[in-house]
C-alpha cells in the first residue's frame, strides 16, 4: 500500500545515508540514524529516518517499523536528559498535503518548551552549525540503543 509516490533514490535523506552530504549525526545503526534538523523548529529538535527506501509509513514493514519506533523512543529519551523540556511532540507526514516535504520516511522529535515559540514545519531558518554540533554530541552521549 501507498500513497501513490514514488520513491527518489536522490532525496536529501538517502544521500545522507549513503554518506553524500554530511549531517549531524546523533546515532547510527543497520535500523536507522538520528540527525539533528537543520531548521530545527525548537531546539534539540532531531529526525529518525529509517535506512528502508520508502517515502511514507505505508512503504516500510511493519516488523521493521517496530525496530525504528524503538529508536523514536530511545532519542525521545536522550532528548529529555538532554534539554529538560516540559513536552515532546512527534511528528510525521505522509504525503506533500499533509506537510512532508522529503520524501523518505522520517521522524521529526521537536522538544517543547512553555516559554518558547515554536517554528513552523519547514518554514524556519537555518540553525547555527556549531549549535548542531553541540546538541548532536550532547544527544549522542545520552543515546542508548536499544
Amino acid at each position: 500500500m501507498s500513497l501513490s509516490i514514488p520513491y527518489d533514490a536522490n532525496n536529501v535523506f538517502a544521500k545522507i545515508l549513503r554518506g553524500e552530504l554530511p549531517a549531524n549525526m546523533v546515532f547510527s545503526d543497520d535500523v536507522a540514524i538520528g540527525i539533528m534538523d537543520l531548521y530545527p523548529q525548537s531546539p534539540g529538535h532531531c529526525l529518525i529516518i529509517p535506512r528502508h527506501p520508502g517515502a511514507t509509513v505505508l512503504d516500510i514493514p511493519a516488523p521493521l517499523l517496530g525496530a525504528v519506533m524503538q529508536r523514536v523512543q530511545a532519542a525521545a529519551k536522550a532528548v529529555v536528559e538532554a534539554f529538560s523540556p516540559d513536552g515532546i511532540i512527534l511528528t510525521q507526514f505522509n504525503g506533500a498535503p499533509a506537510g512532508q516535504t522529503v520524501f523518505h520516511l522520517h521522524f521529526h522529535l521537536i522538544p517543547r518548551y512553555d516559554s518558547l515559540a515554536m517554528g513552523r514545519h519547514g518554514q524556519g531558518q537555518k540553525a547555527d552549525a556549531e549549535t548542531l554540533r553541540t546538541q548532536a554530541a550532547k544527544l549522542a552521549s545520552l543515546y542508548r540503543a536499544p
